[in-house]
């Protein structure tokens, strides 16, 4: 914001130089990013009447002018401005002059054969205007040759460029900057003069439909105002702060907007009435229905959405409620009779508003951050009482819904001086090192409008003004504000007495261990975008940067897809990728959750650089060479996982997908992809992809007998191998019958390995033929046949029993 020091000294003594002061704010923890002395604009111009003027000899469209500008001769100026005439009084930069605004030293010099020295001025030469048709001439009474104009423009005057942060709604008028100040300077703070509240009739007619979204709406009739040019001072504070003067009704309602931080609008009354269609006009507050439209007043006509709050004339939209005025009933130069609006809107509507019509103001900024609900009536009646000054209108009606509550209702916060000293630390002044005292903490306290009740030794119930109810909520905000006006540059910068080493959280070892195991086994580590679009996801984002961004990702395995088929289409093969991420869904209870996943994609052929060997044709991957990849992660990560197959994804292979079990619980899913899926993918022909939920692999890969092996020694002695084969049920799974095995023989297994399937016409119908291959091996000794054979048979026993197989050895 823009801060005018000839305006903030009306409210508050300020004795700082404006680099003192901005130093001071900075400290304070508002940023002046740039201090503006527009007194540098026209410092050497003076004020010139002009004697006479006459046509330049060699020129149509010069004049050569006669100036007096206060000094024993006139001064004789080339002018080419088409209003500049006899009689007349107007700027004149005197030789020696620097203009900033158009980088130009006066010196003097010849135009066409005739001497000048000095130049005539407008106002955009001088910087208060973009463009101008022509010199501007003073309407002033009393002036005097060779006067200095910046007080005359408004230039005499010095503009801090101050950025309040998100919290300090309160900084963006200039009674919230103006009560900053007097704090941190020690000052009392002298707020305008309001005169009281003038009765009239409450018979204007207001509905809001939603009292959340608009707590308090005061609407006020305003008829025989004079819709003219602002006063100088009015216009000059404006421009100071960087508005452009329209006419006094709407410079009067940004004035106050600067001035109280409140935003208030005018409407012009006749044209309410034309668009309600009714001499009778009710005011209501409603969210916008879909499809309504509206011309707002920088005229774009702009499609509102049901998350729009608006302002009605009969239910017609007139306006964006806190954001901008409808270009239908805007104040206009014939504007005789208004409607002001003065309202408390909800942040989070406005913004939600402004956002979806992308669309930004004043007020929008304002109401966005939280405005003042306390003031809301003082802030009203200043713009009244300039109305009734500069338009001469008078008060005839007035209507009002209020559902703020009792700012008096409000908690008081408790504030500990112990806890204060304890946060804040030692201070160091004046060569001593001690605590904040008591009696700083509540000058400081009760300089920022905060009211303290003592109710022990160093202990108070802290009441807040109502201008900081939105950032002061705790004690430590309290905290943080003495030490803000202390001055932090006043705090000891001790470090700690300790320090301890950084260190690695359990999960994030994990994390770091499964990325280096699956980098080992040839997979590159890829990231995606959290975000995806709307149809492949349930979590929608109500305001989203973009559409093709709307929604969170329910699963990892689409965008490693998709990367897939990218690397293929751009000729660069097959991508083995994995990616660790978070994934979003919606449970069973329609409630949010998220989880954290790891998943990978396989593919392409194993042996690019060998195609010699199988004439020039690579061969895909298969099922088990995929497997085999994972299973290598796996020993490397000393994880013992068995497989299942499994039907449950509809994007992988019926017959060649499978879920992974770890510990008794399910880590996971692998497969081939679905041939309809290759297919619209344009894929090759095998592409394999896995799921891992990353919480269970935390939990497995964090307990200490994982995080430090433990050596078991080899055995010195020979195995002895058995063959077993039988027929056993198409539906029993080579996983369980292994696991049965294992279970019976129990430690003298060493190892199990399928070595043949059949199935065929010498095969029993619904059955398969399998032969496996069992190692015996003991840790001390050689097995002799007496201790293997009774082994074996419980194992062939224990077949027979619990999968009913058919042996055949």
């Amino acid at each position: 914001m823009r801060i005018s020091l000839n305006w903030l000294k009306e409210f508050v003594e300020i004795t700082l130089s404006p680099e003192e002061l901005a130093k001071t704010l900075t400290i304070a923890g508002f940023e002046v990013e740039e201090i503006e002395d527009r007194r540098r604009l026209a410092d050497g111009v003076v004020v010139g009447k002009v004697v006479s003027r006459e046509p330049h000899p060699d020129a149509d469209k010069l004049s050569v002018c006669q100036v007096d500008i206060g000094a024993d001769e006139l001064s004789t100026i080339v002018c080419g401005a088409k209003n500049v005439r006899a009689d007349i009084f107007v700027p004149v930069a005197t030789l020696g002059t620097y203009l900033p605004t158009i980088d130009l030293k006066l010196k003097p010099t010849k135009l066409r054969g005739v001497k000048s020295s000095g130049m005539i001025c407008s106002l955009s030469e001088l910087g208060l205007e973009k463009d101008s048709e022509g010199i501007h001439i003073f309407e002033q009474p009393d002036l005097k040759p060779g006067m200095d104009v910046r007080p005359l423009l408004g230039l005499d005057d010095v503009v801090l460029d101050l950025t309040a942060t998100a919290n300090r709604a309160d900084a963006l008028s200039m009674v919230g900057v103006a009560r900053e100040v007097a704090a941190l300077t020690g000052v009392d703070v002298k707020l305008p003069e309001i005169p009281a509240m003038d009765t009239a009739p409450e018979t204007l007619t207001i509905t809001v439909a939603d009292p959340v979204a608009c707590p308090a709406y005061l609407g006020t009739v305003i008829e025989g105002v004079t819709t003219a040019p602002s006063p100088d001072w009015l216009k000059f504070r404006l421009q100071a702060a960087g508005t452009r003067p329209i006419n006094n009704v709407v410079d009067i309602t940004n004035y106050v907007l600067l001035e109280w931080g409140q935003p208030l609008h005018a409407f012009d009354r006749e044209r309410l009435a034309q668009v309600a269609g009714s001499e009778t006009v009710a005011l209501g507050v409603r969210f916008a229905k879909a499809g309504e439209m509206l011309t707002t007043l920088d005229g774009q006509e702009r499609k509102l959405a049901e998350k729009n709050l608006v302002i009605t004339a009969n239910d017609v939209p007139v306006a964006l409620a806190g954001v901008m005025g409808g270009e239908s009933t805007e104040v206009h130069n014939g504007t005789q009779n208004i409607v002001l609006e003065a309202a408390l809107f909800e942040p989070v509507t406005i913004r939600r508003s402004s956002r979806a019509v992308g669309l930004r103001s004043e007020s929008s900024t304002r109401y966005e951050r939280g405005v003042n609900q306390v003031e809301l009536d003082r802030a009203a009646q200043r713009a009244i009482a300039l109305l009734q000054e500069l338009t001469g209108g008078t008060v005839v009606q007035r209507g009002l819904t209020d559902t703020r509550p009792d700012p008096n209702a409000r908690p008081k916060i408790p504030l500990r001086l112990q806890r204060l000293h304890e946060v804040l630390g030692h201070v160091h002044k004046d060569g001593k090192i001690f605590d904040v005292p008591l009696a700083d903490v509540e000058r400081i306290l009760a300089d920022l409008g905060c009211t303290l009740e003592s109710t022990g030794e160093g202990v108070w119930e802290v009441a807040v003004p109502p201008y900081r109810y939105r950032d002061l909520e705790r004690e430590i905000d309290l905290i943080e504000e003495v030490a803000r006006l202390y001055g932090y540059d006043n705090f000891c910068d001790t470090l700690p007495s300790q320090s301890a080493a950084g260190f690695l959280s359990p999960a994030e070892k994990v994390n770091r261990q499964l990325r280096g195991s699956f980098r080992a086994i040839g997979l590159t580590e890829v990231v995606h975008y959290s975000l995806v679009k709307p149809e492949l996801a349930d979590i929608k984002l109500s305001n989203p940067l973009f559409v093709e961004y709307s929604a969170l990702r329910k699963e990892l395995l689409t965008g490693l897809i998709d990367a897939f088929a990218y690397n293929q289409s751009q000729g660069n093969g097959a991508l083995n990728a994995f990616e660790l991420g978070r994934v979003f869904w919606l449970d069973d209870n329609e409630n949010y959750a998220e989880a954290d996943y790891l998943a990978g994609i396989l593919g392409g052929n194993l042996n690019p650089d060998g195609s010699w060997a199988v004439g020039g044709k690579g061969q895909p991957m298969s099922w088990y060479e995929a497997k085999g990849f994972l299973d290598a992660a796996f020993r490397q990560l000393g994880l013992e996982v068995s497989y299942r197959a499994d039907t449950s994804n509809e994007k992988l292979h019926p017959g060649r997908t499978a879920s992974l079990w770890l510990q008794g619980r399910q880590l996971g899913i692998f497969g081939q992809l679905h041939p309809q899926l290759r297919q619209e993918k344009d894929l090759i022909d095998a592409v394999y992809v896995f799921e891992l939920k990353l919480d269970l692999l935390q939990t497995v890969l964090s307990r200490p007998s994982q995080q430090v092996p433990i050596f078991k020694a080899f055995s010195t002695y020979p195995a002895v191998t058995r063959d077993l084969a039988f027929f056993a049920l198409l539906e029993t799974s080579v996983a369980d019958l292994e696991q049965a095995m294992q279970k019976t023989a129990k430690k003298l297994l060493a190892g199990v390995e399928l070595f043949d399937e059949y199935r065929g016409e010498h095969a029993p119908e619904g059955q398969r033929s399998l032969a496996f291959s069992l190692q015996y091996r003991a840790t001390d000794k050689t097995l002799t046949d007496e201790e293997i054979d009774p082994v074996h048979q419980k194992v062939r026993d224990a077949l027979v029993k619990q999968f009913a197989v058919t042996l055949r050895s």
